[in-house]
């Protein structure tokens, strides 16, 4: 199983929905760096604001174990654990032999033989709050360069009673110079939609003009140059041939809605058999507005991993 982001500055995480704790350790993180924790706290709070979001409440309380002294990065291994208080696991044991309409549990039965039926285990969208706790830290070390993530909720939709909606994040890189990334395979814009697809529930990937670029004449999307050599459009989302070319990148994710929601759901089990359940927990109508801060985690990982 993958569990680790980046090359030069690595994330692994671990941990599944309903277990003790989440976790991550950073690898590839400079020394000297000063870490500002009410600032990664802000950042954890940040994955709770939502009108419609899950009623589970956890405290998202980040302990650093290693790699921070007196308040600075050693450049060694940065270990963190948030602990897992708010679970009611029972609410899946209906589940445990069963497998639900858009979930990975199929897959990962699948794939591994065995799953976690608790909150989704490893699939769910709890262990983000990992990546956003190693986003802070790459947030910090970028900052220091000059460099600035964030993103917007650009598209949603009120959810209907009992039901769920998806919708559209757009992120903004600013202060990435020219000349970031590598041609071919390795790709700054590859990365960064292999990035956001690895966030729960990401469906979908353009940068600049995205999918409309398909319907534009040549002579329409390329962008024109300045005298210093900005350009007066960003129809490539700030980046060519895989390389930044110092303009905002800016790119938009599409999430679909959560698919496990508050009526009956007809489920399969291992010998084919149909069930239908009334689903129990707690579970997000709308999460797009606290996954806004995991996409700036996993764009600012994933900018800092090609310049540290």
């Amino acid at each position: 199983m993958s569990n680790t982001t980046g090359l030069r500055f690595r994330l692994t995480t671990f941990g599944e929905s309903h277990s003790k704790a989440i976790g991550g350790v950073i690898d590839g993180c400079p020394a000297g760096i000063a870490v500002d924790e009410s600032f990664v706290a802000s950042e954890m709070a940040r994955r709770h604001v939502g009108a419609n979001a899950t009623a589970r409440h956890e405290a998202d309380c980040v302990e650093f174990l290693s790699g921070i002294y007196e308040g600075r990065t050693l450049g060694t291994p940065i270990a963190f654990t948030i602990v897992n208080g708010d679970v009611r696991s029972s609410d899946y044991d209906a589940f445990a032999d069963k497998f639900r309409p858009g979930h990975a549990d199929y897959t990962y039965t699948q794939r591994y033989g065995i799953r976690d039926p608790r909150g989704g285990g490893r699939a769910s969208g709890r262990e983000t709050a990992a990546r956003v706790a190693a986003g802070a830290i790459a947030k910090t070390v970028l900052r220091e360069k000059g460099i600035s993530v964030g993103a917007r909720l650009l598209e949603e939709l009120p959810p209907p009673a009992n039901d769920s909606v998806g919708g559209i994040i757009e992120c903004t890189i600013s202060g990435v110079a020219a000349g970031i990334g590598d041609p071919v395979f390795d790709k700054l814009n590859a990365r960064l939609a292999a990035a956001m697809m690895s966030i729960p529930s990401a469906i979908g990937f353009e940068m600049g003009a995205g999918f409309e670029a398909a319907r534009m004449t040549g002579s329409q999307f390329r962008d024109k140059w300045n005298a210093d050599f900005s350009t007066r459009t960003n129809h490539c989302g700030g980046i060519q041939g895989g390389i930044s070319n110092g303009m905002p990148i800016v790119f938009r994710t599409a999430f679909h809605p959560a698919t496990t929601v508050a009526q009956p759901t007809e489920c399969i089990d291992s010998n084919g058999a149909l069930h239908t359940i009334v689903p129990q927990g707690r579970h997000d109508r709308n999460h797009l507005p606290r996954t806004v801060v995991v996409v700036e985690a996993m764009a600012a990982l994933t900018i800092v991993d090609f310049i540290v």
